[in-house]
């Protein structure tokens, strides 16, 4: 081997040597941000959240409806009485917020959730031998019947549904329904409509 290919074959090696004991480029983390309808979908908006919170283990889920501005229509709550799974509870919301819309003659929708399994699992063709497969062919049914449309958010967009399930769970009421907004809703509901931003944490 020549002097010259030698002397590079050792440069290089020293430069392969140093890369992997330098200290890391420091990478930048952007900033994001979430709110409501982060899609900017120009027609009714149903958000919904399930839950399985304290000791021993209260499963709830609700959401809410509301027009494209971000006006209130309606919203629910309700108590698992017999479940503390989160995927049931979570199912059960997306159930009941579509139950209602169509009750509500309400013919385009889109749903957000915070639970993306809960999405995967209704847009699987795998569903049929789920634990839940009555509840996600319920769901299914009711997407098929109108303009409906199944969308995940991040937690930070669905604040709103998050205050709900917890009031369901903190209830005995199997499913209630809601003509007004609860009143420890209506700040969060201010905040929302302008389509404020929530920083991703």
């Amino acid at each position: 081997m020549s002097l010259t290919r030698l002397s590079t074959k050792i440069m290089s090696s020293v430069e392969d040597i140093n890369l992997a004991f330098s200290s890391p480029i420091p990478v930048t983390s952007l900033d994001r941000y979430i709110r409501r309808n982060n899609n900017n979908f120009d027609c009714a908006v149903l958000n919904v959240d399930g839950s399985c919170i304290g000791s021993p283990v209260r499963a709830g889920f609700g959401g809410l409806i509301r027009n494209s501005a971000g006006f209130f229509l309606a919203s629910f709550s309700g108590f698992l009485p017999s479940s503390s799974a989160i995927l049931q509870a979570e199912l059960t919301a997306i159930y009941y917020g579509l139950s209602m819309a169509k009750d509500m003659g309400i013919t385009e929708l889109v749903c957000y959730s915070d639970s993306l399994l809960s999405i995967n699992v209704i847009n699987g063709s795998g569903y049929r031998f789920h634990v839940y497969a009555v509840l996600i062919q319920e769901i299914k049914a009711l997407l098929s019947q109108a303009n409906y449309s199944l969308h995940h958010t991040l937690r930070e967009g669905n604040q709103c549904a998050d205050f709900m399930t917890k009031l369901g769970a903190s209830s005995d009421d199997i499913f209630l329904s809601h003509q007004f907004p609860p009143d420890y809703l209506r700040p969060l509901l201010r905040i929302d409509t302008p389509g404020t931003l929530f920083l991703r944490a």
